[in-house]
């Protein structure tokens, strides 16, 4: 469960923990400050939730207007999508209505490794630089090939994990 706290800004006024959006809404329809009158803004703060859930939060830059979005975000989308939406505008610059409404469209590559020596490797591996005979793979110089793909690719840490990524 996802907690986060509606902090007025009217400083006459109290404001409460919430978990859904019906919660919220409920809550500040009714809230009013010391001198009896409605509070209509908040700042939104994530207090408690699944790692990857404040990370989307913080990417997401969730307020007042887009908190109901946000919400089905969390309901119905998996690590991976969540993931994406997190470089795309949290890392690479993208606004929220350009990606919001297909992450599928966007050209990201993301691997689940520790650093760009791994992915080096794994290419080398997976045959993208050719056939290299065994007797050869001890000479491969994967520090010289990770400085070479740090130009296109970068190591980041999102939920407690580890990524490299490409934007295409």
């Amino acid at each position: 469960m996802t907690t986060f706290y509606a902090q007025p800004y009217d400083i006459s006024a109290t404001g409460f923990y919430f978990e859904s959006i019906e919660s919220y809404d409920k809550q500040a329809k009714t809230l009013t400050n010391a001198y009896g009158h409605p509070v209509e803004e908040f700042e939104i703060q994530f207090i408690d939730g699944d790692r990857i859930d404040g990370e989307l939060a913080k990417a997401w830059s969730v307020n007042q207007a887009n908190l109901e979005s946000f919400f089905q975000a969390v309901e119905y989308w998996d690590d991976h999508q969540k993931i994406t939406y997190i470089i795309a505008v949290g890392q690479c610059g993208y606004a929220h209505q350009q990606v919001i409404d297909d992450l599928d469209l966007l050209d990201i590559d993301i691997y689940h490794i520790d650093s760009l020596r791994e992915l080096a490797e794994q290419f080398v591996e997976d045959g993208l630089f050719g056939d290299i005979p065994d007797r050869l793979r001890f000479y491969i110089d994967y520090e010289a090939i990770a400085r070479d793909l740090s130009v296109e690719y970068v190591e980041t840490y999102i939920n407690g994990d580890r990524l490299v990524y490409r934007m295409g």
